[in-house]
C-alpha cells in the first residue's frame, strides 16, 4: 500500500491565510510564509497554498508569495488560484511551485487539462472539484463554491481522468469547516470509480476523522487547514496514531 499523505492547506487572501465554514465566515490564521516553514518542519507530506479569492476577483495568483513560499519549503507545493492558461502555470512553476491545482478554470474549458498534461505532465497537474450534495446528488459548484454547475461530481471527475489530470483535490462544501469528519462515502466512490489518487478535503476535526477516510473514504491523502493552523491537532501526534492503527504514514 502505499504510503498516505498528510497535506495542510494555505487558504489565502489579501495576501493572508483565512479559514471559514462552508466557504464563508473567513477568519485570520496568520503568516502564509511562517506556516508553510512550519508546517515543513512538522512533517507534513506535502503543501497545498490557494489563492481563494482570485477567480472572483478575475486575477492571477500571488506569484511573488508563492516564490516567499517555496523559499522556506523542502516538500512538495502546489498552488491554485485565478490559474486559465498554460503560461499562468509556466509562471507558478519557475517561482516554485512543483505542482497546480486548477477548478473553476478547468469546468469552463475542460481543454485546459489536456493542454496542461501535454506541457507538464500528469504529475504536475491536479484538478480540484469543490461540490455541494443537493437533493442526494452531487453538484460541482465554481468560484468558491458560490456557482453551482450542471456537472454531477462522479461524472465530472472521471472526465478530469480520462483528460489526463494526475490526482483530484475533492472538497466537500457540506463538511467543509464543520469539522465533522470528510465526507468518506463520495470519497469512497470516487476511489472506486478512478484509478487516480484522491485527496479528501472538507471536515477534519479530530485525529479520528484522518483514519475514517484512509479506511472507509478509501483516500489516498486528507487535507486540512484550521485544526493544523490552530495548532488542534499536531502532524506529528497524527501521524503516530495513523500508524499505531496500520495506516501507511512517512514518519
Amino acid at each position: 500500500m502505499l504510503t498516505k499523505r498528510i497535506i495542510p492547506c494555505l487558504d489565502i487572501k489579501d495576501g493572508r491565510t483565512v479559514k471559514g465554514v462552508n466557504f464563508v465566515g473567513l477568519r485570520d490564521a496568520g503568516d502564509p510564509v511562517e506556516l508553510a516553514k512550519r508546517y515543513a518542519a512538522e512533517g507534513a507530506d506535502e503543501l497545498v497554498f490557494l489563492d481563494i479569492s482570485a477567480t472572483e476577483e478575475k486575477r492571477k495568483t500571488l506569484a511573488e508569495l508563492v516564490l516567499k513560499v517555496a523559499e522556506h519549503v523542502n516538500i512538495p507545493f502546489t498552488v491554485g488560484g485565478g490559474i486559465s492558461s498554460v503560461e499562468d502555470v509556466d509562471i507558478l512553476l519557475q517561482n516554485g511551485a512543483d505542482k497546480v491545482s486548477i477548478n473553476s478554470s478547468a469546468v469552463k474549458n475542460p481543454q485546459l487539462i489536456n493542454d496542461l498534461v501535454a506541457k507538464f505532465g500528469s504529475q504536475c497537474n491536479t484538478v480540484a472539484i469543490d461540490a455541494k450534495q443537493v437533493d442526494g446528488e452531487w453538484i460541482v459548484h465554481l468560484v468558491g463554491g458560490k456557482i453551482p454547475t450542471e456537472y454531477n461530481l462522479f461524472d465530472w471527475a472521471k472526465e478530469v481522468e480520462k483528460r489526463g489530470a494526475g490526482e483530484i483535490l475533492f472538497t466537500s462544501m457540506n463538511n467543509d469547516g464543520t469539522k465533522n469528519g470528510f465526507a468518506n462515502d463520495a470519497l469512497s466512490k470516487l476511489s472506486e470509480e478512478l484509478t487516480i489518487p484522491i485527496i479528501a478535503s472538507g471536515g477534519a476535526g479530530k485525529i479520528e476523522h484522518f483514519t475514517e477516510t484512509f479506511l472507509k473514504g478509501k483516500s489516498d491523502a486528507a487535507l486540512a487547514a484550521s485544526v493544523f493552523h490552530f495548532k488542534e491537532i499536531e502532524i506529528i501526534d497524527l501521524k503516530k496514531q495513523l500508524e499505531r492503527e496500520g495506516i501507511p504514514v512517512r514518519i
